[in-house]
């Protein structure tokens, strides 16, 4: 059986290093806030090219807390309306809603997944304060022209970076340091993923990482002093130092899922599937490889009698989800057959090659 996802065989090229690391976290007595999560946040930011990061306990409490930091800060305020793509997870969606703000939700292009500094134009108002751009599936959203959209409408520019890892554009910037603040998630199942729950958030910004930073560890500037309101999103000292073991291979496990990539995009000859844009550079971390095919149901169900394992990036799309209800009636077709239509086919650095010629020659059967 070919699994979409073998965590267990990711994680065991570092066994070692990882148990070597757990007797230096447990020998050295301090838990949270330590030298192991200085160190990742450090290396981290130098990796994003960026001049902060800050550790935090996960990538929704990431974007929360940039949006709690710039409405403490006086950037935003209650009600301002904030652009993010329909297509996308509904985390994107709830850290707005969750610190009183208000998404307006934009098409993307059905080809790359992602939308476009065209189309985000059309939706600008004076009730707009930011943009949150999503680089869905690990493909950097249109980073540039994104950018200068915001600085000419003097809008705050937020990336949800949560599956872009080491995701490059065209002159060389990475996920991460393309915005005034981008939101990363570590979860197990990301290119660079924790064995447990974990985010971070990266900046230039030194004034937005220190707010960031207190509202972490319930707005406290030192221990008992607390100047904000503040919660408890603390990275866990444990996966930050797991993280930073990881993050010295990131690079060449990005190389090795664009190759992969690169085989199905070349090999895959099935007019059924409809393959994703990739433009054969760095701006794609292939977090997920993505394809559109009609009959969908019948096809992960023919993928799974063949032993591969297949999986669904996402089922129904926020505006449709129960939660959302305020957002029920909104018509977003593209949206909407982008999640009637998609399957992730499996990715991942430890894919052997007779694996990837498996699933291309039984794709290109069905």
């Amino acid at each position: 059986m070919i699994k979409f996802l073998d965590l267990h065989k990711i994680n065991s090229r570092f066994e070692t290093e990882f148990k070597e690391e757990f007797q230096s976290f447990l020998d050295s007595g301090y838990y949270v806030l330590g030298e192991g999560t200085t160190a990742f946040e450090t290396d981290y930011a130098k990796f994003c090219g960026t001049k902060q990061c800050v550790g935090v306990s996960n990538g929704l409490d990431a974007i929360i807390l940039i949006f709690k930091a710039y409405l403490q800060l006086g950037k935003l305020k209650v009600g301002d309306e904030i652009l993010v793509p329909a297509n996308t997870y509904i985390a994107s969606i709830l850290a707005i809603i969750e610190t009183g703000l208000k998404p307006v939700f934009v098409e993307p292009n059905v080809a790359t997944f992602n939308w476009e500094a065209a189309t985000i134009k059309k939706h600008i108002s004076n009730k707009t304060k930011a943009i949150l751009t999503v680089h869905l599936y690990g493909q950097l959203a249109d980073s540039e022209a994104i950018s200068i959209l915001a600085q000419e409408h003097g809008l705050l520019l937020i990336e949800d970076a949560a599956q872009a890892h080491g995701a490059e554009n065209l002159i060389g910037k990475r996920a991460g340091n393309v915005s005034d603040a981008a939101a990363f998630s570590f979860y197990p199942s990301k290119n660079l993923g924790a064995l447990g729950e974990a985010g971070a958030v990266t900046t230039n910004d030194a004034e937005l990482a220190k707010v960031i930073s207190e509202l972490r560890n319930y707005g406290s500037e030192r221990k008992y002093e607390n100047v904000r309101l503040g919660v408890n999103n603390r990275i866990d000292e444990l996966q930050a130092r797991i993280l930073n073991i990881k993050l010295q291979h990131l690079d060449s496990d990005n190389e090795k899922r664009r190759d992969i990539a690169k085989c199905y995009l070349s090999q895959i000859k099935n007019k059924k599937i409809t393959l994703p844009f990739y433009d054969g550079s760095k701006n794609h971390s292939f977090h997920l490889f993505v394809v559109l095919v009609d009959n969908r149901e019948e096809f992960t169900d023919y993928l799974l009698k063949n032993n591969i394992h297949s999986a669904i990036h996402y089922p129904k799309p926020p505006h449709k989800q129960k939660a959302l209800q305020e957002f029920l009636e909104l018509e977003l077709p593209i949206t909407e057959h982008i999640h009637r239509n998609c399957v992730s086919l499996p990715i991942s650095p430890v894919l052997t090659e007779a694996e990837v010629l498996k699933v291309i020659k039984t794709v290109n059967a069905f």
